[in-house]
């Protein structure tokens, strides 16, 4: 059986930046499970899954703009210390904006903080060492939620 859309696939994956660094992994952990064609994984990673089989190793090599989006400088911004109430503010610090967004302190200084909204890999060229382990038949409920069930999935 091959991958395609609403099928859920499961698949071990290695993230390397293009350094090399490991980025994210799942060795040691259950294989990702996915409804395939509902955009739950970067349209690069989908794509490069599209007609895979079980058992499939391959690398993906994959471009900002089919992963995370480039950067767009216009989601820095810097806001009035104030803006955070008596709340500890440090670098690295993640917040939800009014909008729903995750933002990321990149600096705090006296009376402003810099935040980002830019995703963490925005920008960044991904490597991804993937192993298809299983693939098989969406149910209707899963095709119905846009995600799996069960194993690998929500409960």
């Amino acid at each position: 059986m091959k991958i395609s859309k609403h099928k859920v696939a499961a698949i071990h994956y290695t993230l390397k930046d293009p350094a090399g660094k490991v980025l994210d992994s799942s060795e040691g952990r259950d294989p990702l499970y996915y409804l395939h064609g509902e955009g739950n994984l970067i349209p690069g990673m989908e794509e490069g899954l599209e007609g895979t089989e079980k058992g499939a190793k391959l690398n993906l090599n994959i471009k900002p703009e089919k992963g995370y989006g480039v950067r767009d400088e216009k989601l820095v911004q810097k806001l009035p210390r104030s803006s955070f109430g008596t709340q500890k503010v440090e670098k690295g610090m993640q917040f939800h904006s009014n909008n729903g967004a995750v933002v990321t302190v990149t600096d705090v200084a006296l009376d402003q903080v810099t935040i980002d909204a830019n995703h963490a890999l925005a920008g960044v060229e991904l490597n991804f060492a993937v192993e298809v382990v299983e693939v098989r038949e969406a149910t209707t409920d899963e095709i119905a939620h846009g995600h799996v069930h069960g194993p690998g999935g929500h409960h």
